[in-house]
C-alpha cells in the first residue's frame, strides 16, 4: 500500500475538520489548489457543493445559510480576496460568522507576476477589513489550524481567512 502524500494529506484534513464540526455548504471559485478538497466535498451527499462565478457570491451565500441554520466554508484562491471587499462589510455589520480558506499565490516561487500583487498583500487586506487570519504554511499544521479557525468563526461569530502557504 502506497502512503499518502503530504499534498493529499492536507486536502483531506481541511475535509475531516469541516465534516467533524457540522459545515453542510462549501463554496468555491474553480481552483487547482483546492482541487481534491473539491472532490472530496462534491463526493459527500451531506455537504451542498456550490461553484460560483465569482468569490463574493460566496460570502453572500454563506451568510444565507447561517441565516437558514447552517454552517458552510468559501473555497478560494488568494487573487480573489480583492473580490470580496465590499461584502466583507455586510459580515461585519451583521455578525455572521464566514470561514475562507484561502489558498496563496504570489508567495514562494510564483511562476505568475499576475499573481504578486494581491498574493503579497492579502493579509493586510483582510486585517484591514476586519477578518481574522490564521496561517498553515506546512501541511503538517492544517488540520490544527483549521480546527482553531473553524472554532473562532462560529463561537465567536465573525470572519476567519485560513491562508495556505
Amino acid at each position: 500500500m502506497q502512503s499518502q502524500t503530504p499534498a493529499r494529506t492536507w486536502p483531506r484534513d481541511i475535509y475531516d475538520v469541516l465534516k467533524q464540526v457540522g459545515v453542510e455548504q462549501i463554496a468555491y471559485v474553480p481552483d487547482a489548489g483546492h482541487a481534491q478538497l473539491i472532490r472530496d466535498c462534491e463526493a459527500d451527499n451531506a455537504m451542498s457543493v456550490v461553484s460560483l462565478t465569482t468569490e463574493e457570491e460566496g460570502v453572500a451565500m454563506l451568510a444565507g445559510g447561517w441565516l437558514g441554520g447552517k454552517r458552510g466554508a468559501l473555497l478560494m484562491q488568494s487573487s480573489g480576496v480583492g473580490n470580496c471587499i465590499n461584502l466583507l462589510s455586510v459580515i461585519q455589520e451583521c455578525r455572521f460568522p464566514l470561514l475562507m480558506i484561502v489558498t496563496m499565490r504570489g508567495e514562494w516561487g510564483e511562476f505568475n507576476p499576475w499573481q504578486l500583487p494581491m498574493g503579497q498583500s492579502v493579509q493586510r487586506v483582510l486585517e484591514d477589513s476586519g477578518v481574522y487570519v490564521q496561517r498553515a504554511d506546512r501541511a503538517d499544521e492544517v488540520r490544527d489550524v483549521t480546527y482553531a479557525a473553524v472554532q473562532m468563526t462560529f463561537s465567536s461569530n465573525c470572519p476567519i481567512a485560513v491562508l495556505l502557504g
